[in-house]
């Protein structure tokens, strides 16, 4: 049985054919990257004319020509030709098309929550983070936000099911990922109400003020504001004495 080939695109760019990297030229690496990230066939005008798009077009495809001699040299098949079009070969798994499936899969209500492959999402990293293609950057910031909103999922459907540690780390993991979100604080400020910690959501609360007061020069949300305040006032009043203290 062949060896299954392993793309892994979120971090940095790396190729394994089971446990051995796979090293390819830095333009092959790109053309693999751009067909994995894109769903379906791909001519090959359109790969050269995204991948060289300063030169001309004889000049590109020339270019994608040479990348793809280059990475048939591994002995491994990677990408497929068929006609004018690319495509990735079905022997490849890729990190990134596997964690946006399940990401969607929790939106759509398809998956659970506690799905052992949506634990990766916690762990984090950027697609393909030391790259800066335009076509990259699209695809990450695409990612980013699609990762943010199933983490925050992640968070409230844990705390429902009473796994609070859990709930708690995957929505650390939002804020962490994006400081200034203002729904992946209240997640995790749902988070702590729902366990009974009203100190830790006040001074979450209070943490969030902060930040978007000074960075922004704006205040919490109704809905932030109706969410904390959930907490009995003077319970509020006293928390947010001793937090400022």
């Amino acid at each position: 049985m062949p060896k299954p080939v392993l793309l892994n695109l979120l971090g940095g760019f790396d190729l394994r054919l089971g446990r051995r990297p796979i090293e390819l030229a830095p333009a092959a690496e790109r053309v693999l990257a751009y067909v994995a990230l894109h769903n379906g066939p791909a001519s090959r005008s359109n790969v050269a004319g995204n991948l060289w798009a300063e030169m001309r077009e004889e000049r590109a495809l020339a270019n994608l020509r040479s990348a793809l001699w280059r990475m048939r040299r591994p002995g491994v098949s990677v990408i497929e030709s068929h006609g004018d079009r690319l495509s990735l070969s079905s022997r490849v798994s890729v990190d990134f098309i596997d964690l946006r499936s399940a990401a969607r899969g929790l939106l759509d209500g398809r998956v659970s929550g506690d799905n052992a492959q949506l634990d990766r999402l916690v762990a984090g990293g950027d697609l393909l983070a030391d790259w800066d293609d335009d076509w990259v950057f699209v695809e990450r910031e695409h990612f980013r936000q699609l990762r943010l909103q199933a983490l925050e999922q992640m968070a409230f459907e844990f705390a429902a099911a009473m796994h609070f540690g859990r709930a708690a780390e995957t929505a650390l993991a939002a804020v962490a990922t994006e400081p200034l979100r203002e729904s992946a604080h209240r997640a995790l400020i749902s988070v702590h109400l729902a366990q009974g910690n009203r100190t830790e959501a006040i001074r979450q609360y209070c943490v969030y003020r902060r930040l978007v007061r000074e960075e922004l020069d704006l205040e919490p949300s109704k809905q932030m504001n109706d969410l904390i305040g959930s907490v009995p006032s003077p319970a509020l009043e006293r928390a947010f004495r001793v937090i400022a203290s």
